[in-house]
Order: C-alpha cells, then structure tokens, then sequence
C-alpha cells in the first residue's frame, strides 16, 4: 500500500502536538507524520534553506526528516507534510538524572548559537522537545526555530530558565530529587519558587542572580502588564545571554557523595562463580529470545544492562536512586554508549499519564510494551520493602513487556534478611511455590535455573496471550 493509498479514518492526530500554530503530529497508517502550517511557511524555509538544518542533522543535535507527499491531515492549514525518523522511546525531564538535564539545557544553548549563526533563533526551549537518540541529545521538534529579527529579546529566555536552569540550581543545591518537581510543574518550575528555595550563597553566582533571581523579580513586578515587545536586544547581548546561560549551567556540580553510592551498588552476596553463572544465563537467555528491545526494571548501574545494549540491543535501565543513574550515565557517555539509556523510575509510583487531557505526557505503561523485561534481584523489594503482594507483580510485569527474565530471592537469603530485619514478617505467601503460582497465571515459565552458589533462582517468561 502506498502512502496515497491511506485512507483518512486511519489517521490521528498525536495527543501530546497541539500547543504550537506552526504544525503538529498525527500518524497515518501507523507512520509518524509531522504537517507544516502554511503559517510556518517563511521559518520552514529559512530552516531549510540556510543550511541550519544541515549543520544541526550533522551535528547530531536535530532529529532528520524528509519531505513526503502524502495527503496532510488538516489539508486547509498545509504548507509541507515531513516524515521525521522515529525516536524510539521518549523519555521526560523528571525521569531524567542531574547530568542528564544538564547535558540537555546545553545542547539546548549549543543549538540557540547555531541557529544564530544562520539567521534564526529557538522561539521555545522546551526540555521535552529534547531527547536521547542513538546516544546524543537531539532536538526532536522541527518547528521550533523562527527568523531572527535584530533587537528582538529571546523568546524561549523564560522557559529555559524553567525548564533547565531553575530544577537543576535547586538539584545542585538543595537535593537531587526536587527534580522530581518537573513531574507536578509541566511547564517548569516557577522562577519564584526557586529563587524562595534556593541558599543565599547560590545569589554569589553571577548567572543565578541575573537568570533567577532578578528574572523572578521582574516577573513579579511586570505581572499583568503586557509585555514590552519594542524594548531592543542588540544580537551581540543576545550572545552574551546565552554565554551567560551556559556559564550557569555548567557551573552547577552535584555528584553522590562519597565513595558510599558506588560501593553500595557493586556490593552482592554472590560468590564470582554465582555472578559468572547469573551474568552467563542472562546472556543466554537473550540470546535465545532475541527481544527487539529491553527494559531492566531496577538496573542500578547497569550491570546487566549491559548485557544486553552490548549485543546491540535497544535497552532502557530503570532505577529509583539518583546516584545510581547518575553513575550509570556517566559511563554511557565516557564509553560512546549507543543502545543504553538510564532513567530514574520508581516503579511503585511510575510516571503516570500527565498534561492536557491526561495526554501530552505518556504513562510509563503507555509507552510500552518492551520486548523483554529484566527483573533481577527486584522482586523482594516490591513485594517486602513495598508490601505489594505477588499477583499484583504478576500482572504488572505482563502489561509491560512479552519476555521476562526474574530472578526470585528467597527469605534466607542474606539480603532479604536485611529488608525483614526492622518490621515484622507478615509475608507467608513470600516462596517459591507461591511465586510460581502467582506469575504462571500471566506467563508461561520456559527454564528455571538455580544459580551457582547461592539459593537465587533465575527465570525465563514468556507473557500468555
């Protein structure tokens, strides 16, 4: 079938693309399709004509497109209809660690002073629009660059303050996890709230002070009037702002204190013979499913993640700690890593369906189903540490992936112990027996592998249909 050939009633437009007048994105025949508004016309042009797009594709910092002729979904409105290459999996600012963000306000900064050297500039400077492609950071919204007109003042200035330099400030200097804040403020934190919440020693950097503060101020006192769009920018101040910005960006530091985070997630119970056999029956396990992709749900930092991104699979690792994701990528990006992407998630309370109408953000079960799932040394966590009982996990794992690879701890084991040491054990259904039980209702158990030197056992599922 050719794209002609797609008839209307299996189009849609996509539910998170309605803000911005220049275009949105819809799906026709199950392909991701981007219209170009008529409005959007002179900016397209420009982007396409001035080199800018060349020079951002080459640099990696902008998601390739082609221009397709198929029927635009909104024919009255259309100027172009282009066919944008798919990012496999969107991820969003709150599941992202303190160097994540901060890598991403710069890519932000380095594409606002590209598109200056070609005449254009970013009209928003959303996080969301950026996102992790084949180990770079690229920006995935064509429509996001308008003409540069001399004198004008940033557009985007106020929400890349938001979104970029405000949650990290707060991360770098309160605590990591109020970037947890992007998750309830879609449209970044308010400037006020962390000019309130910062230390006084954070207004002794320069960039803080202009960018937060006296920009919190100002918001404050200009509120309700209209904004004062004749007042001049000289483009040479214009650069200055953005070398101001990322003067900010990068003097912000924040790393897991200590030596105590990483000896904390390389610490186990297993003899070497145990992980070699653990680590040699994941191999094996992949290998014989060849999943299309892989999310390791508690992946720490990424261990056996590993073995699977290094087979060069598509592979997402899921934790809840922040040190253990910041150290996580950080290796990615020391060693050029193209098939791993760390993201924080608390799978007791994963990112839910967020925004308009419960759309423009995706639940992490939207975004699914992977293609495997890897579920090591985890369940006694959720099932003691989080009371959720067996069943519940079960059906969890299922809605999320077709594969599965467990691992189930026993109580004697020392590391349960540990989680049973301060409450009362009131998990009778916590065995192996019951274990099976409650995950052979949703999977079909294809091996069943006690690991060397230890009475952990190893699982490869299969969901039921």
């Amino acid at each position: 079938m050719t794209p002609a050939d797609i008839h209307l009633e299996q189009r849609a437009p996509e539910s998170s693309s309605f803000r911005d007048p220049s275009g949105f994105l819809f799906t026709s025949g199950g392909v991701l399709y981007r219209q170009v508004n008529q409005s959007y016309r002179p900016d397209y042009d420009r982007l396409m004509e001035s080199g800018l797009y060349e020079r951002l594709v080459e640099q990696g910092l902008l998601v390739p497109h082609q221009e397709v002729d198929i029927e635009p979904y909104h024919a009255g409105l259309a100027y172009k209809v282009i066919q944008p290459q798919v990012v496999p999996f969107i991820s969003y600012p709150y599941e992202w660690c303190f160097s994540q963000l901060q890598d991403a306000a710069l890519a932000t900064l380095q594409i606002q002073k590209t598109a200056l050297e070609h005449g254009m500039a970013l009209k928003d400077s959303s996080a969301y629009n950026i996102q992790f492609f084949q180990g770079l950071l690229c920006l995935i919204d064509t429509l996001s660059f308008e003409v540069y007109q001399e004198g004008r003042p940033w557009t985007a200035y106020r929400q890349f303050c938001q979104h970029f330099l405000a949650p990290l400030s707060l991360m770098a200097y309160r605590d990591v996890r109020l970037g947890q804040l992007l998750r309830t403020n879609i449209d970044g934190i308010p400037l006020d709230l962390a000019a309130g919440r910062l230390p006084f020693k954070a207004r002794l950097s320069l960039p803080l002070f202009l960018h937060i503060y006296l920009h919190a101020a100002s918001q404050k006192r200009y509120a309700g009037q209209r904004v004062d769009t004749a007042r001049q920018v000289s483009s040479t101040a214009m650069k200055g702002l953005i070398d101001s910005l990322e003067a900010g960006v990068r003097g912000l530091k924040w790393s897991p204190a200590g030596t105590a985070w990483g000896d904390y997630y390389e610490e186990h119970n297993y003899t070497q013979r145990g992980i070699e056999h653990k680590k040699a029956l994941v191999q094996e396990f992949l290998e014989a499913i060849r999943p299309e992709n892989v999310w390791d749900l508690g992946a720490n930092t990424g261990f056996f993640s590993r073995l699977a991104s290094d087979q060069g699979i598509p592979t997402l690792a899921f934790d809840v700690d922040p040190g253990a994701v910041e150290k996580n990528y950080r290796e990615c990006r020391a060693q050029n890593e193209k098939n791993l992407l760390p993201l924080l998630m608390d799978l007791t309370n994963p990112s839910p369906d967020l925004g308009w109408h419960h759309q423009e953000r995706r639940s992490l079960l939207r975004r699914g189903p992977a293609g495997a799932l890897l579920a090591l040394a985890l369940v006694h966590h959720l099932a003691i540490a989080n009371n959720v009982p067996l069943d519940r996990l079960a059906d969890f794992f299922k809605d999320l992936g077709r594969w599965l690879i467990i691992e189930f701890v026993p109580k004697s084991d020392s590391q349960v112990q540990k989680l049973l040491a301060a409450r009362e054990d009131i998990f009778g259904d916590y065995a192996v027996e019951p274990f099976e039980q409650a995950f052979s209702r949703c999977f079909t158990i294809h091996r069943r592998e006690e690991i060397s030197d230890s009475e952990r056992i190893l699982y490869l599922m299969e969901r039921k249909d």
